[in-house]
């Protein structure tokens, strides 16, 4: 599949690709910015990434956490380029002894293959000196990263963003730590958010905010309603319709009712 879309943002590029176009969330893109890469794209659209990487040196590629969309090229660019991909630290056992994926996911993105990485440097920067500041924010997995560009006033955000309103939870994701992350990250000074499923959020630390505050009510909204003794089918009924085919077809690993099942867990501010 060719580059569906290319992206530029003064010195940043980018490419989105993917096997599927059925929303965002079946795309995915691949960020520069100079000799720098961030993630590598899903297995299954190695010749696109190629084509993109190929494009100009690389001197170091960050990958954001180890999921598949996000490091499944990361070999394949190893060898490519000499330069061995560097990693959250929480994620590199996973990536070196390989992982499954559900079929849904080796569907959309293809499998992964066991990878070497090293850690995440101290000095990190961009080829003209500016520094690229890794902020640990687990909850949608256990290593997820986000990179913080101060000088650019950009957050490359890994998974942290996709949607301001979120209808879907992982099995594996952790709601109340997901919460958490982003109100450290909200502390951070940037305008643009650089999310590899949704593109370029101007205005993305609103969008952010937007995000943790939709969560926050319907965490109330969820608590308030089991108050009144109503079953968790209900609630979910209530604040998101019934459980849809993605939840059908993904065997509930991505669905309404996870989702809801910890928002009714999450403490309250």
């Amino acid at each position: 599949m060719a580059i569906r879309e290319r992206f530029h943002l003064g010195a940043l590029e980018g490419v989105r690709v993917g096997r599927f176009q059925f929303g965002i969330n079946t795309t995915f893109i691949v960020y520069r910015v100079g000799d720098t890469l961030f993630d590598a794209g899903p297995p299954n659209q190695w010749s696109s990434v190629a084509a993109f990487v190929s494009e100009r040196p690389v001197r170091q590629l960050l990958l954001t956490h180890h999921h598949e969309d996000h490091s499944g090229n990361a070999g394949r660019i190893a060898t490519l380029t000499g330069v061995t991909p560097m990693a959250p630290e929480p994620g590199r056992a996973k990536l070196a002894r390989g992982f499954a994926t559900p079929p849904l996911q080796r569907l959309i993105w293809g499998a992964p293959s066991p990878l070497a990485t090293e850690p995440l440097a101290d000095d990190l920067h961009l080829e003209d000196g500016s520094p690229i500041q890794p902020v640990f924010t687990p909850g949608h997995a256990p290593d997820l990263t986000c990179f913080h560009l101060p000088q650019q006033g950009w957050l490359l955000s890994g998974d942290l963003y996709l949607s301001r309103k979120l209808r879907y939870l992982r099995s594996d994701e952790d709601l109340a730590e997901l919460m958490a992350s982003l109100r450290k990250v909200l502390t951070l000074p940037f305008d643009t958010l650089l999310c590899p499923h949704r593109g370029p959020v101007r205005q993305g630390h609103q969008a952010l905010c937007e995000k943790l505050a939709n969560l926050e009510r319907l965490c109330a909204e969820a608590q308030a309603l089991a108050r009144q003794g109503r079953s968790e089918k209900a609630i979910l009924k209530a604040l998101l319709g019934p459980e849809d085919w993605l939840g059908h077809l993904s065997r509930y690993n991505l669905s309404k009712t996870n989702l809801i099942r910890q928002a009714l867990t999450v403490p309250l501010p």
